[in-house]
């Protein structure tokens, strides 16, 4: 596979079923996506290989799961075939109670932070709600797969609960907020 076809000098790119501009929110939507799963990658490779191996798994299943969402978005042709679905939103809201079950109850808002790798999957919670924000405005804009939003809407939720078990995990206390 040639990594440049120059078909996108112009300003346009390929969906499933046409070509649209590259600012369309469609390819801002799925774009966000794929920037979210870079930052998924890189809490992965800040986990040492001898810890998380539960969340590490977790976290992989998700950005192949990213790609299905990016995926699913892309397609603009009359037919389409999507591959997120009611089940996987069910599957994270399992993962996030079994690691809620690790953390103390909440008292306060928390800051984001605590360790290295916290801090990584906050930003992963923070780039998720705004890829859900640009589905949200894709799916008012015209035909798509709705159970992307909503596997979006629970994976923030889901990074939010790894941050904090992480920080349980390496006996570091979350930063509560304390308002002015």
């Amino acid at each position: 596979m040639k990594i440049y076809t120059r078909t996108g000098d112009e300003g346009k790119t390929a969906l499933v079923g046409g070509r649209v501009s590259k600012d369309d929110i469609r390819v801002e939507a799925y774009g966000t996506i794929d920037e979210l799963n870079a930052f998924v990658g890189n809490a992965i490779c800040k986990m040492a290989m001898d810890k998380h191996n539960d969340l590490r798994q977790h976290l992989t299943e998700i950005q192949h799961e990213l790609f299905d969402a990016g995926a699913d978005l892309a397609q603009v042709s009359k037919k389409r075939t999507y591959q997120v679905t009611a089940d996987k939103v069910t599957r994270l809201e399992n993962w996030i109670d079994q690691y809620d079950t690790e953390c103390a109850p909440l008292q306060r808002f928390i800051l984001p932070g605590g360790t290295a790798l916290a801090a990584a999957l906050h930003i992963c919670r923070v780039v998720a709600r705004r890829a859900e924000r640009r589905t949200v405005t894709l799916t008012e804009a015209g035909d798509t797969n709705v159970e992307v939003r909503r596997y979006l809407n629970r994976l923030s939720d889901f990074f939010f609960i790894a941050a904090r078990v992480v920080n349980v995990r390496a006996r570091v206390q979350d930063i509560e907020y304390d308002r002015s």
